[in-house]
């Protein structure tokens, strides 16, 4: 009787883990859509509108005090609690540049 209490509390433990970290997946403010941005929570769908729009028109967010900034109703301490609930800022990287001697070398390769 142990055993089986113990599989079941151990059944409703696991069940209960996995379906609070699906809950918790991150949602990256630079490439989400709105139904994404609005699964966080703290995030309607006006916000979402709002930072989509905002992305649009200007970049990707490079930080979330730069969220913050430039989304009209958001804070700072909003942008926390939104990235407690799973929002991420992940600034793209900008493309690396091939080396000078990399660049000659494929001209004289084409000629």
């Amino acid at each position: 009787m142990f055993k089986t209490m113990l599989r079941r509390g151990c059944l409703a433990a696991a069940v209960w883990m996995s379906l609070t970290g699906a809950a918790m997946a991150a949602v990256d403010v630079n490439t989400a859509d709105a139904s994404a941005l609005t699964s966080v929570k703290g995030i309607g769908p006006a916000t979402a509108k709002n930072i989509i729009d905002e992305r649009t028109k200007h970049g990707p967010y490079k930080s979330p005090a730069d969220l913050a900034e430039r989304v009209s109703g958001v804070g700072t301490k909003s942008v926390a609690r939104m990235q407690e609930a799973g929002l991420t800022i992940v600034a793209k990287a900008a493309p690396a540049a091939a080396p000078a001697g990399a660049a000659a070398a494929q001209r004289s390769a084409k000629r």
